[in-house]
């Protein structure tokens, strides 16, 4: 008795939990917060202004962006006219050494990638912003930027989506 008794105060506590989460917006686990209304994103191909960045970086994050979207959330994506439009700009893809020891040589090097997003909410322009979202991720000097290029992108675009993401979905 005593164990039904329970049961039923814990399926009731879980469902006032449930849907005390359920405000005005869909919320989901992923930490995406959707007005319901919005139904679709469309996400323009970056540009890219960055000198000496690799020629396939702008398809890179674009890509990984529309990735996330499936993934963390239910939106459609569509060519245009999306209820969510993101455009980039990849503005600045730099490395600079770092932790100069004694000798005057540097024992670390750092790649930063710098976006600019244009993000509109075309159910709530109170929601509308353009940020610079800047990452960077640091690298053996003993290593050559072209052996190690691949994995630090992997890492600092991993990193900038989620950024974007948060800022845009999760409203953080």
């Amino acid at each position: 008795m005593i164990t039904r008794y329970l049961n039923i105060k814990f399926i009731l506590f879980l469902f006032i939990g449930i849907f005390s989460f359920n405000g005005c917006k869909v919320y989901s686990f992923t930490g995406a917060s959707i007005a319901p209304d919005v139904k679709t994103a469309d996400v323009k191909f970056f540009t890219n202004v960055a000198p000496l960045s690799p020629p396939n970086l702008q398809q890179i994050l674009t890509e990984a962006l529309k990735d996330k979207l499936n993934s963390q959330t239910s939106l459609t994506l569509v060519r245009n006219g999306g209820d969510l439009h993101f455009e980039g700009q990849i503005t600045n893809y730099s490395t600079a050494p770092i932790a100069i020891q004694g000798n005057e040589t540097a024992s670390q090097n750092r790649l930063t990638i710098t976006v600019s997003i244009k993000f509109i909410n075309a159910k709530d322009d109170r929601q509308d912003f353009e940020k610079s979202f800047s990452r960077f991720t640091d690298y053996d000097s003993k290593s050559s930027l072209t052996s190690v290029e691949n994995t630090l992108i992997e890492e600092i675009k991993q990193q900038l989506v989620q950024d974007i993401f948060n800022a845009s979905i999760a409203n953080w």
